[in-house]
């Protein structure tokens, strides 16, 4: 089977969920510079989501480019990320509602460890179908990255409750990492051509 159908689906489902996002940005409700200070909330959770929407579009993109062929497996993984990812847009808008208040904090947290798992399942069944000696295998080893993101999520989540902006700053952090496209894959592909 090949991936272009799960290529195109996936980039469509999260060209949604950043259309659902920017559609939860409410307009200011007066006509000067104050009027933004309500506003700000919304605009900050909505770019930290946008930015993880991104960063998951980018590395699947470059992951799905290290793969030669899928199979139901794989198409159930994705939909399982799809899943998690579809989730964020509540959460944004949540936390755009409350100002970052603990609880949905920390449930942004949930959404964000359960889709780096998706992730990392996506992942590793991607590299079954291929087998062991597949690109995606060779670039991505042991994933060190993605486990410490998985970590520091876990470790963000209750402490949503105890000093949120630090939950944030950690959301905030793993996000930074992730900004530059995954390189192993990347230098993997560059050097098969």
């Amino acid at each position: 089977m090949t991936k272009g159908r799960l290529e195109a689906f996936s980039d469509g489902v999260m060209a949604i969920i950043i259309t659902i996002m920017v559609l939860e940005l409410k307009v200011p409700e007066g006509a000067d510079i104050h009027a933004l200070g309500p506003t700000i909330p919304f605009f900050l959770s909505y770019v930290m989501s946008y930015v993880y929407i991104g960063i998951y579009w980018n590395n699947h993109h470059h992951m799905l480019h290290a793969t030669t062929r899928v199979n139901g497996r794989v198409l159930w993984a994705n939909l399982h990320l799809l899943f998690w990812l579809s989730l964020v847009p509540a959460a944004t808008a949540w936390i755009g509602e409350t100002g970052s208040a603990p609880v949905p904090t920390a449930l942004y947290g949930c959404i964000l460890l359960c889709a780096a798992i998706a992730y990392t399942i996506l992942q590793n069944t991607i590299v079954q179908c291929q087998g062991p000696d597949a690109l995606l295998a060779a670039a991505v080893g042991r994933d060190y990255k993605g486990k410490l993101s998985m970590c520091l999520y876990v470790a963000a989540i209750p402490l949503a409750f105890v000093n949120r902006w630090l939950a944030d700053l950690i959301y905030i952090g793993v996000a930074l990492a992730w900004l530059v496209p995954d390189r192993r894959i990347e230098s993997r592909i560059e050097q098969r051509l």
